[in-house]
């Protein structure tokens, strides 16, 4: 996907910085997650490194350094070297940073121009974070940094006023749609809306055919559930094994919703519940990857979080 409806603003600005005389060096890549800032940096570091006349490589450029989650440990390590499958690392660490600036001290192999790509950087470790400050105090001649990020205020004070900001809005659902329509996915309307103008949530609530899903979970929020029966039906929904990645969607789609929910909902009551039950979904979604749960079970958690925001679950009164 490369024609992003809600690029243009961003490409004006850095085309605009790119023709003048003095190019900033650092740069913020700024929104939610699943709009496209990453295609983004990978183009306009392109269009930053080339040169007239110069002939530039189709696949892998030698001027573009991109960071982002590396294996997780020595035996990741090894098996990325050999080519095998290997577990990501949950953050960007220093020895990263490190190998990066240690590259900065040669110069660009095509031209006279070098793009450090960090994707996330909101994931950048402490000491990676304050070891990146320095290359953005003191860069070398010729190197330009572009970090993506979905929530700047993650970021230590003094990277983000050393860097000019792009910022990236959401899409709305009809872009959505037509982008879903053009990726030949299914642009179910409940699951466009869940995404909250998001194309990466939109392409995985598609590909995971959350669109039943979604409608289950929308159903709990608003009916509860007075046997086990909505329950029940979410779990053979989700299913008996779902790969991590489909649960790791489930939970995103059931915050979208609670989320959308809540700031929709007129009594504060209703409303209360509503957050309450989008922090549990947040921490419950946290501990899944590594808590003992039953996988079978899962599901009916993540149900009875939902059943428990519902307008029946009120106790009654009188």
């Amino acid at each position: 996907m490369t024609d992003w409806p809600n690029h243009a603003e961003a490409w004006r600005a850095w085309r605009d910085a790119l023709a003048g005389e003095r190019m900033h060096h650092g740069w913020l890549l700024a929104g939610k997650a699943g709009l496209g800032k990453r295609d983004f940096a990978m183009a306009a570091a392109r269009e930053l490194v080339a040169e007239p006349g110069v002939p530039q490589p189709a696949g892998e450029h030698p001027d573009i350094i991109t960071l982002t989650y590396g294996p997780k440990d020595d035996k990741g390590e090894k098996a990325q070297a050999e080519g095998k499958p290997f577990e990501l690392a949950r953050s960007i660490r220093i020895k990263q940073i490190r190998a990066m600036q240690r590259r900065l001290t040669t110069r660009p192999t095509l031209g006279s121009r070098r793009a450090i790509i960090i994707d996330p950087a909101d994931d950048l470790e402490r000491n990676a974070a304050n070891a990146l400050l320095k290359s953005l105090e003191e860069p070398p001649a010729g190197t330009f940094f572009l970090l993506v990020t979905h929530r700047p205020a993650r970021l230590l004070p003094t990277i983000r006023s050393r860097c000019r900001t792009l910022r990236f809005p959401v899409l709305t659902d009809s872009q959505l749609g037509a982008m879903l329509h053009a990726a030949g996915l299914p642009s179910d309307p409940q699951a466009i809306a869940a995404a909250e103008g998001s194309f990466g949530a939109a392409v995985r609530f598609a590909e995971e055919d959350l669109a039943p899903i979604a409608r289950a979970i929308s159903t709990l929020l608003a009916s509860g559930d007075n046997g086990m029966t909505g329950r029940g039906e979410l779990a053979r929904l989700i299913g008996p094994r779902a790969s991590r990645e489909r649960v790791q969607a489930v939970f995103d789609l059931a915050q979208s919703l609670a989320a959308r929910a809540a700031r929709v909902a007129e009594d504060p009551a209703r409303r209360a519940r509503l957050i309450e039950t989008h922090a549990a979904l947040v921490q419950l979604a946290a501990e899944a990857p590594t808590a003992n749960f039953d996988p079978s079970l899962l599901p009916f958690e993540i149900g009875s979080l939902l059943v428990a925001a519902a307008p029946a679950s009120e106790p009654a009164h009188g």
